[in-house]
Parts: C-alpha cells; structure tokens; sequence
C-alpha cells in the first residue's frame, strides 16, 4: 500500500534551549505526531533542521558528570567519554543520541533519524 506524504522542513535554533527539550520537540516533528493524519505504523514526519548547536544550554552539571559510553563489543573494549570533552570534540553527538534515545525502536526510526540534519 503506498501513501502520499507532504513533507514539510524546520528550522530550529538551539541557541539558549535546553537538550532535552530540543530533542523531544524534534522528535515529535520526525514522528509526525502532531499531523492529524498521525498513524503510528507510517512513517509521515517532517525534516528538522537544527542550527547553532554549540549556543545550546545544559542544566546543572552535565558537562562534568554525564558519561557516553561506547562499546566495541570486545572484552575491554568499553569506552567512556565525558559530555564536556565530547561537546568539544562533535557536539552534534549528544543531540543526535538523545533524539534517537527518545524515537521508537522500530523499523522506521533510521529512516527518521537520516530526515534529521544538525548543522
């Protein structure tokens, strides 16, 4: 069954918001949610462009206390990364973990993820 599906473009700008409602307001706008044409199994959301990551707040001490962790899969292979160096290193990182962290674990959160562009 194939649909029709009008994709429209926003801009955000990240300067003075906090993460976390930056990226729960994305990842309403990549889901489609707010379209009355909002069907859970298609995948109908929008493109999101978001400018001036670098200006964007954190709340209390996350830059010093908040670890990223990555995993090779080998023993040993556990690595972690302060947010504070990360954010200095590619902050477009953290937004993009947190986007895809709050998007549902299904077929189409890839296809959701690629309409998101952090500039």
């Amino acid at each position: 069954m194939t649909y029709n599906v009008q994709r429209a473009t926003h801009t955000l700008d990240a300067t003075g918001k906090q993460l976390g409602r930056l990226a729960s307001q994305i990842a309403t706008l990549l889901t489609g949610k707010g379209k009355r044409t909002y069907r859970a199994e298609h995948d109908q959301g929008d493109y999101v462009v978001v400018q001036n990551i670098k200006s964007a707040r954190f709340s209390g001490r996350k830059m010093d206390q908040k670890i990223a962790y990555h995993f090779s899969g080998y023993p040993g292979g556990l690595k972690e990364t302060k947010w504070g160096t990360l954010f200095l290193k590619n902050p477009r990182k953290i937004l993009h973990d947190a986007v895809a962290r709050m998007l549902p674990k299904n077929r189409l959160q890839s296809e959701r993820l690629n309409r998101l562009k952090i500039e």
